[in-house]
């Protein structure tokens, strides 16, 4: 978790900093299923009050990204095989559809962007770094989808990646990773030649594929 101070201009934008953070660290993969935290820890470790943290948090648990149980506590959730098949049923939905409507504007600039990106994945992989693999398929996605110009559907994708987070990074070592996602390649050579069933396979099964992995 981060060490360093955040910047002390008020309450709420303590509130807001703290709940960006956090949000990205569980949606990348740095809290594993399960993962307690504390009010006090986390004040501590952002250098701030109770009072930030607590609202940060009761954003996170509003947004499925942290589950609290009734005597307070607070973890990353652990997902039962119904809910891993559920959110990858959102994905399959949501994520075909943004690439669909992706597809039009698909221009090289962006291929060749998102080949850039393959390359990044595959040097994460070869250093064994699950935050970096999940960061950067995430990258990949979501800079597929931002051409869609369909920003409420592209929000209510990033909560499903919100909530499995942490599952997410419980997956990474049962892949075996040791290079980009293959399905990665079919997306682009889908976007090539403007095959939009092709392309729809292809993100369909990328997005589920490996959380299958988890239900077995």
């Amino acid at each position: 978790m981060l060490t360093q101070p955040l910047s002390s201009d008020g309450t709420s934008a303590a509130h807001e900093q703290i709940y960006r953070h956090l949000r990205t660290m569980i949606m990348h993969g740095q809290l594993t299923p399960g993962a307690s935290l504390t009010l006090r820890g986390v004040a501590k470790q952002f250098d701030v009050s109770m009072t930030p943290v607590r609202e940060a948090m009761r954003r996170l648990v509003a947004e499925g990204a942290l589950s609290m149980s009734p005597s307070g506590r607070v973890t990353t959730p652990e997902l039962s095989n119904e809910r891993i098949e559920e959110l990858a049923a959102l994905r399959a939905l949501l994520e075909t559809e943004l690439a669909s409507r992706a597809l039009p504007r698909a221009h090289m600039a962006l291929i060749e962007r998102l080949q850039a990106i393959n390359v990044t994945i595959s040097e994460v992989v070869s250093r064994n770094d699950a935050v970096g693999y999940i960061r950067s398929n995430l990258d990949f996605h979501r800079t597929l989808y931002l051409r869609a110009q369909a920003p409420a559907m592209l929000a209510l994708t990033e909560t499903v990646w919100l909530q499995l987070g942490p599952t997410m990074r419980a997956l990474y070592g049962r892949l075996g990773r040791s290079e980009s996602p293959r399905h990665h390649r079919d997306i682009v050579d889908a976007l090539r030649a403007g095959d939009e069933p092709a392309l729809r396979l292809a993100v369909r099964t990328d997005v589920t594929q490996g959380l299958r992995m988890l239900t077995n």
